[in-house]
């Protein structure tokens, strides 16, 4: 199964830079798509119906704010809109689809780059997700999880490009590096390390001020990270910084 996380920056903007046919090539079997900007009512989804996946949608309340939607060509056997937290499921932030054998968690993550208040949202919302993990996890009736998305944070510092003049910057603060080491300490593989190493360079998201795409100068923020137990069926990872519908690019993983 390969599945793939791409945050569109608005469905309707991406779609008419063609997405479609991208999605038509590409042929994920789940996509995962993240700040998709448009509510139920506004989306038209027949493109990916005619490419065969069936459409589910996890809009925010707010008019052209947020939101995910994952589409599919293998039928899940359950699918869970949200996280329980109103705060969060108003704002379009999670939407699960269980399978036989993984559930692959479609999560868009706050930003905080507003100010300091959404910013204290963010660690809120960094703190309740890996308690909601955690929850899942110790459930026997989830499958073993698959997170994916615009996590809105990096890592290390091999994970940005300039990490020194961004130390105490929303998505790299010493805050949410610390969130990231316990979450993935909890028993999660981040599967694009798992596949990539140390290497460099590798961004998913890129200013569009001063050529950033161009030169490079970017931040990896969106992620895959698995389960431990679905380690030994990690087939592959990557991203997919050529292909040009927003400011981010597609984050893939398959899993056999």
């Amino acid at each position: 199964m390969k599945i793939v996380s791409y945050n569109v920056n608005g469905l309707r903007s991406a779609v008419s830079k063609g997405l479609l046919d991208w999605v038509a090539e590409a042929a994920p079997d789940v996509l995962c798509l993240q700040e998709i900007k448009a509510s139920r009512e506004a989306m038209d989804v027949s493109g990916f119906e005619k490419l065969g996946y069936q459409a589910y949608l996890h809009p925010a309340q707010k008019p052209g704010y947020s939101g995910v939607a994952t589409f599919t060509k293998v039928a899940p056997k359950a699918v869970i809109h949200g996280c329980g937290q109103s705060c969060y499921d108003d704002e379009g932030r999670v939407l699960r689809l269980d399978f036989e054998d993984v559930s692959v968690l479609n999560t868009y993550m706050p930003s905080g780059t507003s100010g300091p208040e959404r910013q204290a949202f963010k660690v809120e919302w960094l703190h309740f997700f890996r308690r909601y993990v955690a929850q899942l996890r110790a459930d026997g009736s989830t499958p073993p999880l698959l997170i994916g998305g615009d996590f809105n944070c990096c890592q290390t510092a091999i994970d940005l490009h300039n990490p020194k003049a961004n130390q105490n910057s929303p998505g790299y603060t010493p805050e949410e590096r610390q969130w990231f080491k316990d979450f993935l300490n909890d028993g999660l593989v981040d599967t694009f390390r798992h596949h990539h190493g140390e290497a460099t360079g590798h961004y998913s998201w890129w200013s569009y001020r001063a050529g950033s795409r161009k030169r490079n100068v970017g931040w990896r923020l969106d992620h895959w990270l698995a389960d431990a137990a679905l380690q030994p069926r990690l087939a592959g990872a990557g991203l997919l910084p050529d292909v040009v519908h927003s400011d981010h690019c597609p984050a893939w993983v398959e899993v056999q």
